[in-house]
């Protein structure tokens, strides 16, 4: 009979895979050793494997291309990284290797960017996407950017007024794109998006405050829904409905030659996660072109703005399971040694689903448990019941210690959960490492953040250490 947890992976799912794989007892995750990781960082361990920020680039700059090329598609294709996603510098550095542009999201942005030009990582032709609402500083901001000469900044036009506020602190001429206020998923508690201009709206928007304004010119048009781009009746049908706008417009906007179709492809969170990337871009630019080519107009331009696919695949956490409570005849905890609500915020707030391995003792028998963390929040759990799979691991044994690992967390949840700053129950930030490929293709490791102490915590607090 077989009972050993790696009987169970490997009679459930494919493995060992190009990310997954065994070195004796213990799990690598790209070849990494992440026992090895755990002698000498210990844990919890937050870690980020950049490599695989610029693998993911590279793929879909190669499916855009290739789509393109087998369509016989005139048109250019632009990747732009989501930057909301993780700011972090060294994520923006290895980004911007693979010349990819950036799409912003608030006024820090733009200082950002300043810094990335100022360091020769950005130049001007970048283009720099502005989305999101604009108050006065973000505003500001954009204004300052296209005044010392980058124009490939494009504010992206979220409701009328902002057009207004551009034109009274921009001194050049400038393009902008416009936001379509899509129609959100029929089980949404709302209709309409609350970002952008409504499909109707556009053409007349356009009409009265672009179109004979000397100093703005139109240069693209921006699609996002919120559910991202899956192969959905309701996708396809948002698309072509954006479809028609795009064409309404270039027929009277000779200046319109991009189309931004936002971003929103899926990353894995299971073994089992199977999505036909190729497939989906070719039909997006199919679907693209046969409007365009029945409304006789020139293809446009293509934008995407990947976030969590650009880095969500880079990111892992490793916990240290500290106890296990038996609470009644079904129920058996596995405590680990942090918090999912302050190092992994989106289990809790949005049921998210991330793919969870034990990092030794494969070769142990295994048993169904819950995950808890140490917060007295009863939200602070892993479970089946919230993440629709039962969770399995090696059999508690207090003599053998068992670390497991949470992978392709690398998109928001550091920005969420506050890094650096005030954690739930004062649950401190664990120790941060960065993974890196030197050019031998060896990889190189280094400690990136210390684990917060009692200090950090008082300082912000405003308490004086006794």
């Amino acid at each position: 009979m077989k009972t050993k947890y790696i009987d169970f992976i490997t009679q459930t799912f494919v493995f060992p895979n190009e990310e997954f794989n065994l070195e004796g007892n213990d799990l690598t995750f790209h070849d990494v050793n992440l026992m090895e990781l755990v002698q000498k960082f210990g844990a919890p361990l937050r870690f980020t494997y950049l490599p695989k920020i610029s693998d993911n680039i590279s793929k879909s700059k190669r499916w855009f291309t290739n789509a393109m090329k087998k369509l016989n598609y005139k048109g250019k294709y632009h990747y732009c990284y989501c930057t909301k996603s993780s700011h972090f510098k060294y994520v923006l550095d290895e980004v911007l290797e693979n010349k990819v542009h950036i799409e912003t999201s608030s006024a820090f942005d733009i200082d950002i960017v300043e810094s990335l030009k100022k360091e020769q990582k950005i130049d001007a032709n970048t283009f720099i996407l502005c989305n999101g609402f604009k108050r006065d500083l973000y505003i500001s901001n954009i204004a300052r950017l296209i005044n010392n000469g980058h124009q490939n900044c494009i504010p992206i036009l979220d409701n009328y007024a902002e057009l207004t506020l551009l034109e009274n602190e921009i001194n050049l001429p400038f393009k902008v794109g416009i936001r379509i206020a899509s129609e959100e998923e029929p089980k949404f508690e709302f209709y309409t998006s609350r970002l952008g201009i409504g499909y109707k709206n556009i053409v007349g928007f356009y009409n009265q405050q672009i179109k004979d304004n000397p100093k703005v010119e139109l240069k693209m048009l921006h699609f996002f829904i919120n559910t991202g781009i899956r192969d959905t009746s309701y996708y396809w049908n948002e698309l072509l409905k954006c479809l028609k706008v795009y064409v309404k417009l270039k027929k009277i906007c000779p200046t319109l030659d991009s189309l931004n179709i936002g971003g929103g492809f899926p990353i894995k969170n299971s073994l089992a996660f199977d999505f036909d990337y190729e497939y989906l871009v070719e039909e997006i630019i199919n679907q693209i072109q046969l409007t365009c080519s029945e409304a006789e107009i020139p293809v446009p331009d293509i934008y995407t703005e990947f976030g969590s696919f650009t880095v969500g695949e880079s990111g892992g956490i490793i916990y240290e399971v500290l106890y296990q409570k038996q609470q009644n005849d079904r129920e058996k905890w596995n405590i680990i040694n942090s918090s999912f609500i302050t190092t992994l915020p989106d289990t809790w707030a949005i049921n998210k689903r991330f793919m969870m391995f034990p990092l030794n003792r494969w070769n142990d028998d295994y048993e169904r448990i819950l995950l808890g963390g140490l917060t007295c929040d009863s939200d602070d759990y892993y479970n089946s019941e919230q993440h629709l799979n039962a969770v399995y691991l090696p059999k508690y044994n207090h003599e053998k210690p068992l670390y497991i690992g949470f992978f392709n967390t690398g998109a928001y949840q550091e920005n969420i959960g506050g890094y650096g700053g005030l954690q739930h129950c004062l649950i401190p930030n664990p120790k941060h490492i960065i993974i890196q490929k030197n050019k031998k293709g060896e990889h190189t490791i280094h400690l990136n953040k210390h684990q917060q102490t009692n200090k950090d915590f008082l300082n912000i607090l405003g308490y004086e250490l006794a």
